[in-house]
């Protein structure tokens, strides 16, 4: 059975940063799509970065030149770097991953697995 479990969420000043991680484990996940989301209290759930099964890596317009997606795949693990944090980037983060290889990167709705979330708390 897939499974996806976060880290190192927590609680930084505006402009700091972080490194989430994703350990995956139960499936061949270099033929998913993989890559992390967002959920702000009252908002929707939002793409944040994903590779695709090409390896091609899908950015927000919102996150592009501040947060980094990176793997290892010897170790199993998915990465969010996030740098130059702003109050706005306050949301539960979660990694996810599907095998459908149509469809929008950034439609949580095409998701089959979903880990329990980090929340990031930024300070203004």
């Amino acid at each position: 059975e897939a499974r996806l479990v976060e880290s190192g969420g927590g609680l930084v000043q505006s402009g700091g940063s972080l490194r989430l991680s994703c350990a995956v484990s139960g499936y061949p996940h270099s033929t998913y799509y993989m890559g992390w989301f967002r959920q702000a209290p009252g908002k929707l759930r939002e793409g944040v970065a994903v590779i695709d099964s090409d390896g091609y890596i899908h950015y927000a317009d919102s996150v592009a030149g501040r947060f980094t997606f990176s793997q290892d795949n010897a170790k199993n693990t998915l990465y969010l770097q996030m740098n130059h944090l702003r109050p706005e980037d306050t949301a539960m983060y979660y990694c996810a991953a599907r095998k459908l290889r149509i469809g929008s990167w950034s439609d949580f709705g095409l998701y089959n697995y979903w880990g329990q979330g980090t929340q990031v708390t930024v300070s203004s």
